[in-house]
């Protein structure tokens, strides 16, 4: 036996024995190059490899499985929704939300069976799912939606409602948001993660230890336990009778009891799938696929994926204060090489800022930022760059040289170097400073960085908001853009757009503008790879996460 598989096997043995004492075998956090990371495994059988001959103790102890969140999860200090700036995902199998939105960007009845929006878009009627009730045996009805609505005044996650005036509850199962403005987006705001509806008893006795102890929503999952920075342990609602179309399972969950912990290491979660530890992996990085599809009893689902990797420019940094200089540098990187080099060509090519399932992302084909080294070249020699002996471009006696900062991830990492040739051939010569996840994001907060290797997983438009409206200079808008024409037409799509198909066209426009100005460089949009044990796992043939985990069981 090798020496890995041996080590391997015994940390899964006293994994269990830890178990069956009652106590938690901590494990720490897991980086999955920023993608989402599940993993799922019968805590028993797939560990041990339990046979046709299991005891029935053993047998009953299928129902379990470990889930093993993501790093960008990892260390979440509680399941409050409304309060919370960091949730893992917990957090959507606890709470239930009135709409969910699915992979595609459409969006689904849940506990709110049906809505509509008046034509000027200042009210907005949902009709309510009857005979829901909370874990604690609490009603949903209306009166949930009007205390729910106003716990979020004033609070980190009030964005997401400002833009409602007041509720009204015409009847006990609807309610109506009177608006203070139009805004098209409030339907993607009610499918998030931060949106989830809690029990008001439950919420308003706990005060503010909600959600460390106790968390009570409406979903298929309620929270037994939660070890911050280690794991968090759910029991099956046995009462869910009201699951989302997401599902193919309504009802209860066919997996009892759900751990979702944190493994430090992408590798140790590879070994696990292959030896039986794990029986699920959600977002594995590409290059893990080729050993992957090698094995007999794993099975590997690639689904669109919901981020972007680019080039963040520090904008108020020498020499990319210069848009000459910025243009240059976007023109001298070939995304086709990068998709090859880095993604073994998994995913695609990215030419503009955002995912290409949004409407927002189908700009005019002028302003794709593509590889053209032929021009970039003519730009920097108009500009004065001039090339020396040594191939090194110089101005006023000042080198083109710069920091590529990077993180340590492996995608991160050969990506950096693979743009590192790239800006050779440009003439600049890029040092490439690699930081971990943390050390990097205070790097970016004191503005330190010049050109940073970036990824981003948002699948709205409001995205450009985030990182490149000035009010979030020094972060997460990093790139330290602040420009008049930008603000004016980030303000009109954000603010002003009275319907969703103005809202696409505003948001078109100020990607765009964008676009024309070089604030980024865009690389590569990557898929969600999902690696699953057979043997072990059954998964339906549409499987989207997290909602889909109710589907999943193991097999006998």
């Amino acid at each position: 036996m090798p020496t890995w598989l041996g080590e391997l096997l015994a940390m899964q043995k006293r994994s269990q024995a830890l178990r069956r004492a009652g106590k938690t075998a901590t494990i720490g956090r897991m980086n999955m190059n920023r993608r989402q990371f599940l993993a799922s495994t019968s805590a028993i059988t797939l560990a041990a490899g339990l046979g046709p001959g299991a005891s029935q103790s053993a047998r009953a102890a299928e129902s379990e499985a470990v889930l093993v969140i993501s790093n960008s999860e990892a260390g979440a200090p509680n399941q409050d929704p409304i309060r919370a700036s960091l949730l893992n995902a917990g957090a959507y199998l606890i709470y239930d939300r009135l709409v969910e939105q699915d992979v595609d960007q459409a969006y689904h009845p849940h506990l709110a069976e049906s809505w509509e929006t008046s034509a000027d878009g200042m009210t907005w009627t949902f009709k309510l799912r009857q005979g829901v009730r909370f874990h604690d045996g609490e009603p949903f009805n209306a009166a949930t939606i009007v205390w729910w609505i106003g716990k979020y005044r004033g609070g980190v996650n009030d964005t997401l409602v400002d833009a409602i005036d007041h509720v009204e509850t015409p009847d006990e199962y609807t309610a109506r948001f009177v608006m203070k403005r139009a805004a098209p987006n409030l339907i993607y705001n009610l499918s998030s993660v931060f949106m989830g509806i809690p029990s008001p008893k439950s919420y308003d006795a706990a005060g503010d230890s909600y959600g460390v102890i106790e968390a009570i929503g409406t979903g298929p999952y309620k929270l037994e336990s939660l070890a911050v920075g280690q794991e968090t342990v759910l029991v099956a609602n046995e009462d869910y009778t009201w699951g989302s179309d997401l599902s193919g399972n309504k009802g209860a969950p066919y997996i009892k009891r759900l751990t979702l912990r944190e493994i430090p290491d992408a590798s140790t979660a590879f070994l696990e799938l292959k030896t039986g530890g794990v029986g699920m992996v959600i977002g594995v990085p590409d290059e893990f696929l080729p050993q992957l599809r090698a094995e007999t009893n794993i099975g590997v689902k690639s689904l669109p994926g919901l981020g972007v990797t680019y080039l963040m420019f520090n904008s108020k940094s020498e020499p990319f204060s210069d848009i000459t200089v910025r243009q240059a540098t976007a023109l001298a990187v070939d995304q086709g090489a990068i998709l090859k080099s880095v993604f073994s060509g998994v995913g695609v090519e990215a030419h503009q800022f955002l995912i290409s399932s949004l409407t927002e992302s189908k700009v005019d084909p002028k302003f794709e930022i593509r590889y053209d080294i032929a021009k970039a070249n003519e730009l920097l020699d108009k500009a004065g760059w001039a090339r020396g002996s040594d191939g090194v471009r110089a101005k006023d006696g000042k080198p083109l040289k710069v920091q590529l900062s990077t993180q340590s991830e492996t995608a991160f990492r050969r990506t950096a170097e693979i743009v590192q040739a790239q800006l050779k051939a440009l003439g600049m010569v890029a040092e490439i400073v690699t930081f971990d996840s943390t050390t990097i994001r205070d790097q970016f907060r004191k503005g330190e960085h010049q050109l940073a290797v970036s990824h981003y997983d948002w699948n709205n438009a409001d995205i450009l908001d985030w990182f490149y409206s000035a009010k979030n200079i020094p972060y997460p808008n990093s790139t330290m853009w602040n420009d008049p024409r930008s603000e004016e037409l980030h303000d009109v799509a954000m603010l002003q757009s009275r319907t969703w198909d103005e809202r696409v066209a505003n948001f078109k426009k100020y990607q765009e503008y964008l676009l024309s100005q070089f604030v980024f460089v865009p690389l590569h949009e990557p898929v969600l790879n999902v690696a699953y044990n057979s043997t072990r796992l059954t998964l339906r043939d549409k499987f989207f996460p997290p909602f889909s985990i109710v589907d999943v069981s193991v097999v006998e």
